[in-house]
């Protein structure tokens, strides 16, 4: 199962996100629900960094299929509007009767 943790803040500002696990819906190369989360998730990345001046972590590791995503500061408007995108179409796989088995979205505050 693909585990999503969401963090915000006291004040709803996010503070990062972490991804681990492999969805188990079929082989490594053919699991469809891995490749939806991952493009997802990497475009999401890829954008912050590209299109918004926010400073950043991010740490990987493609063996455990984990990501650990962190704002140095309070994100910008854009970082946000990104990362609500990102968690729409994450929940959208999380809402579907055929996916929903194989990922779990849980928001904690910090």
């Amino acid at each position: 199962m693909i585990r999503v943790t969401i963090y915000k803040t006291g004040r709803h500002n996010f503070a990062g996100f972490d991804i681990s696990g492999h969805a188990g819906y079929a082989e490594q190369g053919e699991d469809i629900v891995c490749a939806a989360v991952s493009a997802l998730v990497i475009t999401t990345v890829n954008s912050i960094e590209r299109f918004t001046d926010d400073e950043t972590s991010c740490v990987t590791d493609e063996d455990t299929g984990s990501i650990e995503f962190r704002f140095i500061n309070t994100p910008s408007h854009d970082a946000g509007l990104l990362l609500d995108s990102m968690i729409l179409g994450l929940e959208e796989i999380e809402d579907s009767s055929q996916h929903e088995e194989y990922i779990d979205i849980i928001f904690k505050e910090v």
